[in-house]
């Protein structure tokens, strides 16, 4: 069976977040001040072949762990559904 997974990858919160920064002073300068924190990340989308949803995440967990994310500065979340 198919599934989409949805590999969010972001920050830690207590590092900081250069590009965030640098889009909260964008935002800033155009004029949209009630915004108070950025921080960016990153999506990737799988289609992963597997028996169940609870193995395509296990297969999406694995990739972030070993490829898709840096342990020391960012964490991930994954959500699979069918394809």
């Amino acid at each position: 069976m198919s599934y989409r997974v949805e590999i969010k990858v972001m920050p830690h919160k207590e590092l900081l977040d250069p590009q965030g920064k640098a889009v909260l002073g964008g935002l800033s300068n155009l004029g949209l001040q009630s915004v108070s924190d950025v921080r960016v990340g990153k999506n990737i989308t799988l289609l992963v072949e597997a028996p169940s949803v609870d193995q395509a995440e296990a297969i999406a967990r694995e990739a972030a762990e070993k490829l898709l994310s840096n342990p020391v500065m960012e964490y991930f979340e994954v959500h699979a559904e069918k394809a």
